[in-house]
């Protein structure tokens, strides 16, 4: 899917138009603040609303209706776990979400955009690796880490019953295939609604091979 204009849903996205306006308020603090802190590649600038906050928002369908909380790591610019939040406050004001972000400028500017847009989001400034556990329903994480690495944080952070949801590119299936050297899990793979050679990995019941 390419071509969807600013601040517009694509049909797959049911979202109401407050939610529209706050996820198009994002992407212009986004722009405020990328000169200064790099929070996303320059160039992806260009149709960032098609390869980032949509490429997030995709995301939100795969959160299990029970789920209480999620933990986005690596947040950076707020993708997706600030899109994420964004479409919760409207439908599912309960959810609580967790940024992560060791770095302590972009995770100035998560907390900042948080409170810019209404969210009651938590910001944590540390490395997930040596965060405590979290016990997070949700774990989600874009252009993070090799699916080994977030194999491991997930397992660090979820919940039992819990599902981490990984957005992927072309190499999917070579990083499931490392990842299974040394992990077990249940695993299941969508189309991505943004990238052609796209894949969203959904994974379940992980533990060590």
């Amino acid at each position: 899917m390419t071509g969807i204009a600013r601040g517009e849903a694509p049909h797959w996205l049911d979202v109401s138009r407050e939610t529209l306006n706050l996820l198009d308020a994002l992407l212009s603090l986004v722009e405020k603040w990328n000169p200064a802190i790099n929070l996303v590649a320059a160039g992806s600038l260009n149709d960032a609303w098609n390869r980032h906050v949509l490429d997030s928002a995709q995301l939100y369908a795969f959160i299990p209706a029970e789920a209480g909380a999620v933990a986005d790591f690596g947040s950076g610019a707020g993708f997706p776990g600030l899109v994420l939040a964004i479409i919760a406050k409207a439908v599912r004001p309960e959810l609580n979400v967790t940024l992560i972000e060791s770095d302590r400028r972009k995770a100035a500017f998560l907390a900042q955009a948080a409170r810019n847009l209404g969210l009651t989001t938590r910001v944590l400034t540390d490395r997930a690796e040596t965060l405590p556990p979290l016990s997070a329903d949700v774990i989600s994480a874009r252009a993070f880490a090799p699916m080994p690495d977030l194999c491991a944080l997930a397992h660090r952070h979820l919940a039992p019953d819990g599902v981490a949801i990984f957005p992927k590119g072309a190499k999917a299936e070579a990083e499931l295939a490392e990842a299974a050297r040394t992990w077990r899990f249940d695993c299941a793979q969508s189309p991505s609604k943004t990238d052609p050679a796209g894949r969203i990995i959904t994974l379940k019941s992980l533990h060590h091979a």
